[in-house]
């Protein structure tokens, strides 16, 4: 059960309304990287957490913070745009070129669509995408996409920090700033007691380590002009995990044939000039099996 409360965790109010600051603004509530990724990513892992205990309260703790960080940057989004555009301002674009650039800036849809408000939409007014979220069921896999998620929104909120002088703005960014601070610490450590606690190990998944090509865990390829990363940590010595050394291939070989698509389907009509042979499968529409058997039934 979530249960809404009137007042926000911290302070959305801008100083005077700033419709071109709103639309950049729309990169923190929308974006890839934005809170209401991070709210539906802390969501679905809890939701699809397999064990109550720690793990699955402190994910949903701060999936719940995070629902309250997209209305207080929604609220802003919605003062910032209070007042624009008027009648009166838009006649002062027609007349003036510099104001009418800096109306340029503004998103029309934040008019047009959502009525002076914000919109579920980056800051190129592209609609937020439920791809954008990770959620595995593997907490190692999740809470390093965690890490990089908060990274990602910290470096986006410190760049918009420096795009604006409003005193209310950046009240709040400094606390969405501090806040992601924090939680890029908390899944570092989540990780750490993850591996501390026995659940999982260093590699994701800590499986199938017997069955895979163990010679080439090793070696990174170096397969771009230049042996500069041969001077990086990960060039030798003991990887992470403990099971492997580092080293680097100098003069990587290729290790397959050529990569040669089969002969297509008469029936699909690519263009092809029989060098390879017909086609080993059944023709498209021809198909065998439950597949072919739907497909007598319907007709």
């Amino acid at each position: 059960m979530f249960l809404h409360t009137k007042p926000l965790q911290f302070e959305a109010k801008p100083e005077k309304p700033d419709p071109v600051y709103a639309h950049k603004l729309q990169e923190l509530l929308g974006g890839a990287y934005g809170e209401m990724t991070v709210t539906m990513q802390y969501l679905f892992q809890g939701w699809n957490c397999r064990m109550p205990g720690k793990y699955k309260d402190l994910i949903m703790d701060v999936a719940t913070e995070e629902i309250g960080h997209v209305e207080m940057i929604a609220t802003m989004i919605a003062r910032l745009l209070e007042g624009a555009p008027a009648t009166a301002t838009t006649k002062m674009a027609a007349a003036d070129p510099v104001v009418g650039a800096v109306l340029g800036g503004m998103d029309p849809q934040q008019v047009i669509v959502a009525g002076g408000g914000p919109l579920l939409a980056d800051s190129n007014g592209y609609p937020w995408n439920a791809r954008f979220i990770v959620a595995s069921g593997n907490l190692l896999a999740d809470f390093h996409a965690n890490v990089a998620a908060e990274a990602q929104g910290r470096l986006q909120t410190a760049r918009l920090y420096n795009m604006t002088d409003d005193p209310g703005v950046r009240d709040m960014l400094r606390f969405n700033l501090a806040r992601d601070t924090l939680h890029q610490n908390m899944w570092l450590k989540a990780i750490e007691e993850l591996q501390a606690d026995g659940l999982e190990d260093v590699v994701v998944p800590n499986a199938l380590l017997d069955e895979e090509y163990a010679e080439h865990a090793s070696a990174i390829w170096d397969l771009s002009e230049g042996t500069e990363g041969t001077q990086g940590g990960w060039a030798s010595g003991l990887m992470p995990d403990g099971r492997h050394e580092f080293s680097y291939l100098l003069d990587p070989q290729p290790l397959g044939g050529p990569g040669t698509a089969p002969p297509p389907d008469p029936l699909l009509y690519a263009t092809y000039d029989g060098s390879m042979g017909a086609p080993s499968g059944p023709a498209f529409g021809t198909e065998a099996g439950p597949l072919g058997k739907l497909k007598d039934k319907l007709t």
